[in-house]
């Protein structure tokens, strides 16, 4: 998904103002043709504070209200898009039997996990009413979590244990317990619609959307932990896959939180972000290393929510991406899309100490771009260097899902004609802060689309040689109108290419590219949530694995493959056959952890009810 197809969720508003404040803020700019419905909803918002009674009587008006007026529609899928949609819980953990090659002795134990929508009731949906239409993004979806256990036996042996588990957000709970599609759809349609959803959904549930927990996970101080951009995070039990709470570090972050912390290089701390539609729109945090703290906290007091997916550290700074990827109230309330692209719009780069103020930032001007992950940034002398995933477009939000089949066929061909600009590749900015100058340049001839990048991340912040990516298949992308990644890249970063079989002339002349290697998936067979497994310290810096849940949609039969990075263009060292489909997803982490002291008869139960816990 990434810098074209990003797991990206977007919040208009985390905070809970009363409704009566978001009219009176929004009432001057709305059309007049809208002023009845928003007046019918005033009256009843003023009803639901006159006591708890005569709420739920309002809500249970409301409630029939959305059910009379609006109607939940599927969204159509392609025979191209049948691993998008979700898949049950196991209902417990399963040993895998199947297992092709051997998983090599010096693999350490740990946790394989990644995160992804698997939405509730079927799939994404649409709705129609007298407002107009509204839909799902292709991102959105209730997140999933996918995991394999590597546990290593006193005899040698290893042993492999599968499990899935939806991470049970507070709006998923709410869902569940009604058992129907409840939110509306509140992100792309017809500007009305989409006001009627916001504003309905905050009368029933007090948010706008739900929250969706599907982008990714990561650790910090031994807890781990389930997020996207649209709500705190979500701590998980890593070895049950159960919800535990929210985090907002003991009450200090309320607002939105990256899918892409960082942890800064040498200090430990993990450094933080989240956007918000209203002001502030963007501000940054230091999570002390025991994440019991803030530490600091700054409005980077922008013009404009920027859509950034991901922050840069450095040992010395952190990095704020502000390209022209936006979210905009005003631009809705005017009949525009909440989310939007300006190809021709401002983008910068912000580089601001690790504990400064928005006038500490010194603000970069770089060509206009959409790039949603960066793969590394380090100091080097007196520059500060960004690599990351650029495109010139955005997918996001994307066309819209409730096409028919005929319909998607021309947009599909649209996409493959008319959009190459969507697809991301590998690219530097080298920003000098002593000087001001910017320098860019492309690293991969544009033959490859790529995504997903990840390097070892125990050289977070700091100089390193080498990176890897996902490679977008740009055909069956175009053709399916949802990204599929159909094979691997490692990047040389101080090593140039010395050959350019599928590159373009005018590459290969104008800019000094960077040596690839490829790993290659077969024809129909596409990977997701590739990670970086390192053998640990004292090793060289590629010296590890790659592993990754794979689809083959001939067979519709999921695996994971587990690929040596010293010798990354051979065949996978393992094949490990799941027990059940594994639907393509978002960003995967693998977290090193010894697991020989758990007792394998208790995965091996019979499925059991969700409550039940797996014991270690």
């Amino acid at each position: 998904m990434a810098s074209s197809y990003s797991a990206f969720q977007v919040s208009c508003c985390l905070h809970k103002p009363s409704f009566s404040y978001n009219f009176d803020r929004f009432k001057p700019t709305l059309s007049s043709a809208f002023q009845p419905f928003l007046r019918e909803l005033q009256q009843l918002s003023m009803r639901i504070d006159v006591s708890k009674t005569i709420k739920n009587t309002s809500v249970n008006l409301l409630d029939a209200f959305v059910d009379h007026m609006f109607e939940f529609v599927d969204h159509p899928l392609l025979p191209s898009q049948s691993n998008f949609t979700p898949v049950d819980e196991l209902g417990g953990a399963v040993l895998v039997t199947s297992i092709e090659g051997e998983i090599p002795e010096d693999f350490p134990e740990g946790v394989y996990i990644r995160n992804g929508p698997n939405p509730l009731f079927g799939g994404l949906k649409s709705t129609k009413s007298i407002f107009g239409k509204s839909n799902h993004v292709w991102i959105e979806g209730e997140g999933m979590l996918h995991a394999l256990y590597f546990t290593k036996g006193t005899n040698g042996s290893w042993n492999v244990v599968y499990n899935n588990r939806h991470v049970e957000t507070e709006t998923f709970k709410l869902e569940k317990l009604r058992n129907k599609p409840s939110f509306l759809p509140a992100i792309q349609g017809d500007s009305r619609a989409v006001l009627s959803a916001y504003l309905l959904n905050f009368l029933r549930f007090g948010k706008i959307n739900k929250y969706l927990s599907n982008t990714n996970v990561f650790e910090h101080s031994g807890k781990f932990y389930s997020i996207s951009e649209n709500h705190i995070p979500q701590e998980i039990d890593i070895f049950t896959l159960k919800t535990l709470d929210n985090w907002d570090v003991n009450g200090t972050w309320n607002r939105p939180f990256t899918s892409h912390p960082k942890k800064a290089p040498d200090s430990g701390e993990l450094i933080i972000m989240g956007i918000d539609a209203a002001k502030p729109f963007a501000e940054v945090g230091v999570v002390s290393a025991d994440g019991n703290k803030l530490v600091h906290r700054m409005d980077l007091r922008l013009n404009r929510c920027t859509l950034c997916h991901e922050i840069g550290v450095t040992r010395s700074y952190n990095i704020f991406l502000d390209f022209p990827l936006s979210i905009d109230i005003n631009r809705l309330m005017q009949g525009g899309q909440l989310i939007n692209y300006e190809r021709k719009g401002y983008a910068r780069i912000g580089v601001m100490p690790r504990y400064g103020d928005a006038d500490s930032i010194q603000w970069f001007d770089v060509k206009p771009n959409c790039t949603f992950h960066i793969i590394n940034c380090f100091e080097d002398g007196d520059e500060v260097v960004v690599l990351g995933c650029r495109a010139l477009e955005s997918v996001i939000p994307g066309p819209p899902l409730d096409l028919n089949n005929s319909e998607r066929n021309s947009e599909s061909r649209h996409v493959n004609t008319a959009t190459e600009d969507v697809f991301s590749r590998p690219y530097e900015w080298r920003l000098n802060m002593r000087t001001g100058e910017v320098k860019e340049r492309k690293l991969c001839e544009s033959k490859f689309s790529m995504d997903f990048p990840m390097i070892n991340g125990n050289h977070t912040g700091i100089k390193r040689k080498y990176g890897y990516t996902q490679i977008v298949d740009t055909t069956a992308s175009s053709q399916s109108g949802m990204p599929k990644y159909r094979g691997l890249a490692k990047l040389y970063f101080e090593e140039e290419a010395t050959q350019f079989p599928l590159a373009n002339q005018r590459d290969t002349q104008s800019e000094k590219l960077i040596k690839m290697e490829y790993y290659e998936l077969e024809e129909t067979v596409f990977c997701t949530g590739a990670a970086f497994v390192s053998k640990g310290k004292g090793f060289e810096e590629d010296d590890g694995w790659i592993i990754s849940f794979v689809h083959n949609e001939r067979t519709n039969t999921s695996q994971a493959y587990i690929i040596d990075t010293k010798r990354f263009s051979s065949e996978a060292v393992v094949k490990i056959t799941l027990p059940c489909r594994v639907p393509y997803g978002f960003h995967g982490a693998f977290m090193p952890m010894p697991l020989s002291h758990l007792k394998h008869q208790d995965f091996l139960q019979a499925p059991r009810p969700n409550s039940v816990e797996v014991q270690f």
